[in-house]
C-alpha cells in the first residue's frame, strides 16, 4: 500500500510538474514575438535609471513628467543618427545619378604607383581603372557576385529597420516601467528573493551594476569612437560616410573596429594629398586610442566581479545572441561567476567546521 501511494504521488507530481511546463511553454510561445522589446526595455531602464532618479530630483519629485523627458531623449539619439545616416544614403545615391546622367566619372582614376604594391597592386589598379573609365563593363564583369550580394543587402536592410522600430518601442516600454518604477522595483526584489533567498539583493545589485557597466564600458565607448570615425570619414571625403559609420560602429561593437579604418586610409591615400592622407591616418590612430583609454575606465566600474568576467560575458554573448547578448552574456557569467565563488566559499567553511568539531572532539 506504501509503495503504491508513492507511485501515485509520483504520477501526480510529474502531471503537475508537465502542466506548469507546458504553461510556462504557452505563455513563451505566446510573448515570443514580444520578447525582445521586453527584454531591451527593462534593460534600458536598469541602465537609465540613476539618471532618471537625478531628473526626478531636479522636477520636486514628478515621476512621470522625468518619464516623458527620458524618454522623449533616448528617441532623439536614436531617431537622430537614423535620420542622418539616411540622409547620406540618399545624397549618395542622387550623386550617382548626377553622375550618369553628365557622362562624368563616379570613380576616380587609380593614383600613380598603385601597381607597384605588393600583391593586390596590378590586380588592384585594372579592376580600379576598368571602374573609373567604364563602371558599366565593371559592373557586368561583377554582375555574379553583385546578384549574390543584393538579396543579403536587402535583408540586411529589412533587419536595420526592423531592429531600430524595436529599439524605438523598446524605449517607450522602458519609459512606461521609469514612470511605474516603485512598483516594477518591488517585482524585482521579490523575484530576487525567491530566485537567490537571502543573497537576492546582492545578486540584484549585480544584475544592474553589470548592465550599467556594459553600457557605458562597451555601447558607449562604440559610441563615441562611431561618432570621432564618422567625424573624420565626413572630413575626409569618404564616400557613403554614413555607411562606413554603421560598418564601424558594429566592428567597434566586436572589439575589431580598427579593421575598418585600415581600408579607410588606404582609400585617402590613394585618392587624397599627402598631408590630408596623414591627418586623416593620425585622427583613426586617435579614434583607435579611444577604446584602450576609456575602456579599462568604464567597463567594471562599479560591478563587483573582475572586468575580464564581464567583457569576456558581453562579448560571447554579442557573438551568441546578437546585440542583446552583450548584456545577457555579461549578466549570465557575473551571475554564474558569483555562485561558483558562494560554493566555493561555502566549502571551504564546511571543510573549516570540520576541522573545529574534530579538534573539539
Amino acid at each position: 500500500m506504501d509503495d503504491k501511494g508513492y507511485v501515485n504521488r509520483a504520477v501526480e507530481a510529474s502531471i503537475h510538474i508537465g502542466l506548469v511546463i507546458l504553461l510556462a511553454a504557452t505563455c513563451i510561445f505566446i510573448l515570443r514575438p514580444f520578447i525582445p522589446v521586453l527584454a531591451w526595455g527593462i534593460i534600458v531602464t536598469i541602465a537609465v535609471y540613476p539618471r532618471y532618479q537625478q531628473l526626478q530630483l531636479v522636477l520636486r519629485g514628478r515621476r512621470v513628467l522625468a518619464a516623458v523627458l527620458i524618454t522623449l531623449i533616448l528617441l532623439a539619439f536614436l531617431i537622430g543618427p537614423v535620420v542622418l545616416l539616411s540622409g547620406t544614403l540618399i545624397g549618395g545615391i542622387q550623386n550617382l545619378v548626377a553622375h550618369f546622367k553628365d557622362g562624368t566619372p563616379i570613380i576616380p582614376p587609380p593614383p600613380a604607383g598603385v601597381e607597384t604594391w605588393p600583391l593586390v597592386g596590378i590586380p588592384l589598379k585594372n579592376a580600379w581603372s576598368l571602374a573609373s573609365t567604364n563602371i558599366t563593363t565593371a559592373l557586368m564583369s561583377f554582375a555574379p557576385q553583385i546578384k549574390a550580394i543584393v538579396p543579403s543587402l536587402l535583408s540586411a536592410s529589412a533587419g536595420i529597420g526592423l531592429t531600430v522600430l524595436q529599439f524605438a518601442l523598446s524605449i517607450i516600454v522602458a519609459g512606461a516601467l521609469l514612470a511605474n518604477s516603485r512598483g516594477a522595483a518591488g517585482a524585482a526584489h521579490s523575484l530576487a528573493n525567491r530566485i537567490f533567498g537571502d543573497n537576492g539583493p546582492e545578486f540584484e545589485e549585480v544584475v544592474g551594476s553589470t548592465i550599467r557597466s556594459v553600457t557605458i564600458g562597451i555601447l558607449g565607448v562604440a559610441l563615441i569612437q562611431s561618432v570621432l570615425a564618422a567625424l573624420g570619414f565626413v572630413v575626409a571625403g569618404l564616400p557613403g560616410a554614413g555607411l562606413w559609420a554603421v560598418v564601424f560602429l558594429v566592428a567597434a561593437l566586436l572589439q575589431v573596429g580598427t579593421v575598418v579604418l585600415i581600408p579607410a586610409v588606404i582609400y585617402v591615400f590613394a585618392t587624397a594629398s599627402v598631408t590630408k592622407a596623414v591627418i586623416f591616418m593620425v585622427w583613426c590612430l586617435i579614434v583607435a586610442l579611444v577604446d584602450n583609454t576609456l575602456k579599462p575606465l568604464l567597463l567594471g566600474r562599479g560591478v563587483a566581479v573582475p572586468i575580464a568576467v564581464v567583457f569576456l560575458g558581453a562579448i560571447g554573448g554579442f557573438v551568441a545572441m546578437g546585440l542583446v547578448g552583450l548584456f545577457v552574456g555579461a549578466i549570465v557569467l557575473s551571475v554564474g561567476y558569483k555562485l561558483f565563488l558562494a560554493w566555493i566559499n561555502e566549502g571551504s567553511l564546511t571543510n573549516q567546521e570540520a576541522v573545529i568539531v574534530r579538534k573539539g572532539a
